[in-house]
């Protein structure tokens, strides 16, 4: 029986500082390992630095490396899916990040849920060491996914993990646009095993993710996967026509019982026009969110556009 063909899939930008040592730790990991086949899927994003003439003379020097080149920087979840893309003929594939915070060196145990039965392996962080505002948003944004929907994602996962050939093929089959990597890998299914890490600072450099592209990717996650903001908006506004009529019924049962009514409320007046101005503004905010997406999908433009793509024979 032939070993296992194991393919790892690694989305690049700017990591030009920390490729060597991250070649040299996957390398000694399956090095230790022996009893499976391993091949490297790197996507450069556009990087600006040098990594992409680095990962070219590491392709052109090592068979088992493929370096697939986007036109532009096009975002960490469009390279990650043209890479997922490009994992072809693989028993499995591995995804991670290429900054050293997700361990190679956990590849191994990944490896061995897999072949105990697992078609999805999950990397969960026991801890992580991002601190301040990213922290309270990473933090905040898996409680706030957790209560608006009913798919099983599992708190503190991201890209690292797992996934066996037929659940590769079930995901590269979905096409949207907007994509959230632990959204769509808990949706296809498929007999799920965790293993545990803590979550490391970065090798070197600084993060390719900002707070803004956090942020989009928070909303795509949420927007994605529940319909609950659509239905958080409907229950303000019965909130607010209901607090309106009763209002309006309290001053008519006052006039017909013949009291007078002072309309010396300019506070309340403005308040009140401030408040249904605002529910007004989320629910159009809300609603244009989900417009706004259906309009990306509807375009059909590609996720991603290839400018070289090192493919061996």
């Amino acid at each position: 029986m032939n070993p296992p063909r194991v393919t790892l899939v690694l989305p690049v930008f700017n990591e030009r500082a920390v490729l060597p040592e991250l070649w040299r730790r996957l390398a000694a990991v399956f090095a230790a390992r022996g009893d499976c086949r391993w091949s490297a899927v790197f996507v450069d994003d556009g990087s600006s630095d040098g990594s992409a003439d680095w990962l070219r003379t590491l392709g052109a020097a090592d068979p088992r490396v493929r370096v697939v080149e986007l036109s532009r920087n096009f975002g960490h979840q469009p390279a990650l899916t043209a890479g997922l893309h490009a994992a072809t003929g693989c028993d499995a594939v591995v995804t991670l990040d290429a900054d050293l915070q997700d361990p190679p060196e956990l590849i191994p145990e990944m490896i061995d849920a897999w072949r105990a039965g697992a078609g999805v392996v999950l990397a969960v962080r026991r801890s992580r060491r991002e601190h301040g505002l990213r922290r309270l948003g990473f933090d905040s944004f898996h409680r706030v996914f957790a209560s608006l929907t009913n798919l099983p994602v599992t708190a503190n996962t991201g890209t690292f993990g797992l996934m066996d050939a037929q659940a590769l093929v079930a995901f590269n089959a979905l096409p949207e646009r907007h994509r959230f990597f632990p959204g769509l890998r808990a949706w296809v299914g498929f007999r799920c095993a965790e293993v545990f890490y803590d979550r490391n600072d970065r090798f070197a450099g600084t993060p390719g993710q900002t707070l803004r592209r956090l942020v989009r990717y928070a909303l795509d996650g949420i927007f994605s996967f529940s319909h609950i903001p659509l239905r958080i908006v409907t229950y303000m506004g019965l909130l607010v026509a209901g607090g309106g009529f009763a209002i309006g019924l309290f001053f008519v049962f006052r006039r017909l019982l013949g009291q007078e009514i002072a309309f010396t409320g300019f506070t309340t007046l403005v308040t009140l026009m401030m408040l249904i101005g605002g529910v007004q503004l989320v629910a159009i905010g809300v609603l244009g969110e989900y417009l706004g997406r259906v309009y990306e999908e509807v375009k059909r433009r590609p996720l991603y556009v290839l400018k070289e793509d090192a493919r061996r024979p």
